[in-house]
Order: C-alpha cells, then structure tokens, then sequence
C-alpha cells in the first residue's frame, strides 16, 4: 500500500472515529434502562433455568459518577466497558462447535473487528431435518475499513467473490456502500469443510443501525440470538441498546396481558414488517419456527431487560403484564431509535395538520398525544414497513451481483424451495 492511500485510510480512519465517539457520547447521556437487577431470572417453566448473565443498567450510563464504575474512555475513541456489561449477548452454543466457528476465522488475513454467525445453522429452528439437509452457516463481520479489508480478501480469497472482484475492491465496496443496507455476502463458501455464507460490513455502519434502525437489516437480525465469535465494546455498547429498543417496541404492540412466547414473536417479527421475501421465498412460518426451538436463548438475551423496566412484570406460567397507561407508552415512544421514532412523529404530525391542530411543543406532550390518538399501533406498523422495504429490496437485487448468476440461481433455489415445501 503506497504512503498515499495510507493516508487517506488514516484520514477517514479519524473521520469515522469521530464521529462514532460523538454517537456513542449521546448514548451516554439519553439512552437508559431504568434498572436492570443482576439477579438470575427464570420467569416460567417454558424458560431456561440456567443463569441468567444480566449486565450493569444502562441507567447508570448517564451523566455522573457512576459513568465512571461501568465505562472508561481509555483512548481518544476508545472505550472499555464493565465486564459484565452486555454479557446477556453472549449465548452458549456446543463448546466443540464454537471452538470451529472461532478457528474458521483465523482462514481471513484481512484484520475483522467484530464478527457473529447466526441462522439456522447455529441456533436450531423447528422444521429442519439436520441430518439429511445441513444448512449454511451465516456470518456477519464487521470491519474498520471496507475497502481496505476486500483489497486483502481479493487477493488472498479471491474465488470467494463473483466477478465483480476483477474490478477491484473499489468498485466491491462501491457497490457495498451505495446500495441496499451495506452489507456485501459471499455465499457458498466452503471453508474447514464448512459451506458458509458471510456479509462484509463497515463497523460504523452496523453502530448506527444498531442505535437508529436506519435499515433495521442488521439490528432487525441482531434482535434474535446471534453467537458473537469476535467482541468489540462499542458494539456490545450499540447491540444493548437494540435490544432495549426493540422490547419497547414490541412492548408498544402488545396488549396488556401477554406471554413470553408472544413477546419474543413480536420482537422477531419488527424486521420483517416490509420485507417482500415474507411474501414470496421466505417460509411464513419462519418467525414460530425460530422463537418455539430458541426460547431458551431469547429468555437469556431479553430476561434481564424484562425485569429493568418498571412498567413491565413476569406474573406466573409465562405470562407477563405490562402498564398500558397512555403516560408509560408515551414514554416508550419517546425512548424508540431515532428513525422509527421520526417516522411515527411524522405520521402523526400530518394528521394533526390535517385537523388544523399545532405539533406539541414539549416531546414527552408530542409523545402523549400520538398515544392519546389511538393510532399509534398503525403509525409503528407503517413506519417498520417504510423502513425495512427499501433496504431489503435493494439488498436482494444487489445480491446477484455480489454472488453472481450461479450462485444467485442456487440460493433463489434454495428459498423457494423451503417456501414450497412449507406446512400448510
């Protein structure tokens, strides 16, 4: 690499660094989980009776002195979190199998930040016969530099990638970065005797959808149980806070009396509002299929969250009741990302404007009053749609490139087959 494009990559090296500090500084001071108690928790018979690793509150990320006893800025744009924060994110898989994943990694020379594997070939889904059809394993890594990681996976892996590798890592991540939700997968790679399919993304932009739902492509996957092979804090840090997110706004949804089992249905399900794949390719069942075989991992993600907040109770055999008071729902749709929170607000503006009504001043009034409208339910359901339905699309199509013809024809195969073969 000449002393040029050293440079630039240090130039947006800081960039990005900057800018990700600023973000992660904001969740510092506006992103909190009244309380989350570090006592195990096994809510119903239904659930896992392991125990529960339940991370700091991220009431205590706020302002303060006890900003200081759960984060330290060690760098400039470092951080370094409490041990235990987060740790509900990390999910037991088999010991043996988890050791392969993690060596699966050492096969990339390019330097990767973050990296999970996730889908039906980690985590067991109902429907699938593992002994006559083993699925691919899917990874997701996130790297510092997406340019700067293909030129080095081009060169060492180059059979990974369709023909659009011959044009460089250039065009590989202008293509990445301009369409669809910035992720680039190769599929059908077979690696330690494993068929994989992995997704190459910028670090910076996993955070924000993590924090924003600007897509909710990623944050929509990392709502369900995902085996983190490699760790990152600011990550962990943005991945907690998605978590949180999306249990308001299931939450939301949700009636006053609910089970477990409906609530991580709810949870599962945000992402896929808009996505044309539900529709066609996409086994319908999908969603049961997943929370029914994984409420063990579920229970371990969200449990903990469950308990911090104040509006919201396990009663008995898994069930849960939450405050349907318009003041709590108010206050959870002022807590939403960023992105859903202003689509709601929009919807809800436009309606006002039409009835010649002025916007509320005060948010938490602004908040009251799409509450108080009784349309909320409509303005969340449209604003996911909005979200998920561009992103995903263009994602798809975006897929024939990256994979290429053949690869695309197996893949496309493969989905309707499953969408076929679905019970009736």
């Amino acid at each position: 690499m000449n002393v040029k494009t050293t440079s630039t990559f240090r130039a947006i090296s800081k960039t990005r660094s900057t800018n990700l500090f600023r973000s992660l500084r904001y969740i510092y001071n506006t992103s909190k989980l009244d309380a989350t108690p570090t006592t195990e928790h096994t809510p119903s018979s239904s659930s896992s009776s392991a125990t529960n690793p339940v991370p700091p509150p991220l009431s205590s990320i706020s302002n303060g002195a006890s900003t200081s006893k759960q984060i330290r800025i060690t760098a400039k744009y470092s951080l370094k979190l409490h041990p235990k924060f987060g740790k509900n994110q990390n999910l037991p898989i088999d010991h043996e199998f988890n050791e392969r994943l993690r060596k699966l990694l050492n096969n990339f020379h390019a330097p990767i930040r973050y990296a999970i594997a996730y889908g039906s070939g980690v985590f067991p889904q109902k429907g699938y016969n593992y002994d006559e059809n083993k699925p691919m394993i899917d990874f997701i890594f996130a790297v510092g530099h997406t340019q700067h990681w293909h030129s080095l996976n081009i060169n060492q892996n180059r059979k990974h990638y369709s023909y659009l590798g011959t044009l460089g890592s250039g065009a590989v991540t202008m293509l990445q970065e301009n369409l669809g939700a910035g992720v680039y997968y190769n599929p059908y790679v077979k690696i330690d005797d494993m068929m994989i399919k992995y997704g190459v993304v910028s670090i910076d932009k996993m955070c924000k959808d993590l924090l924003n739902w600007e897509t909710l492509y990623l944050a929509g996957r990392m709502h369900k149980p995902v085996k983190i092979l490699k760790d990152d804090p600011r990550v962990r840090l943005a991945q907690q806070v998605n978590l949180a997110s999306a249990l308001r706004t299931a939450l939301l949804l949700l009636p006053k009396d609910f089970t477990e089992e409906i609530l991580y249905t709810t949870i599962s399900s945000l992402s896929y509002k808009g996505d044309f794949r539900t529709y066609f390719g996409e086994n319908p069942n999908k969603i049961k299929n997943v929370v029914s075989k994984q409420m063990k991992q579920f229970n371990l993600l969200y449990g903990g969250l469950i308990q911090g907040l104040p509006t919201v109770n396990f009663v008995a055999n898994g069930m849960l009741q939450q405050d349907d008071s318009p003041k709590a729902k108010a206050q959870m749709i002022q807590k939403l990302p960023r992105v859903l929170k202003h689509k709601i607000q929009e919807e809800h503006r436009m309606v006002l404007a039409s009835k010649g009504i002025q916007w509320p001043i005060d948010d938490l009034e602004a908040c009251k009053s799409i509450v108080n409208s009784g349309n909320y339910i409509e303005y969340i359901n449209t604003s996911l749609k909005e979200i998920v339905f561009r992103p995903t699309l263009s994602q798809s199509l975006k897929g024939i490139l990256t994979a290429g013809l053949s690869k695309s024809v197996k893949y496309t195969s493969s989905k309707i087959g499953k969408w076929i073969s679905r019970p009736q």
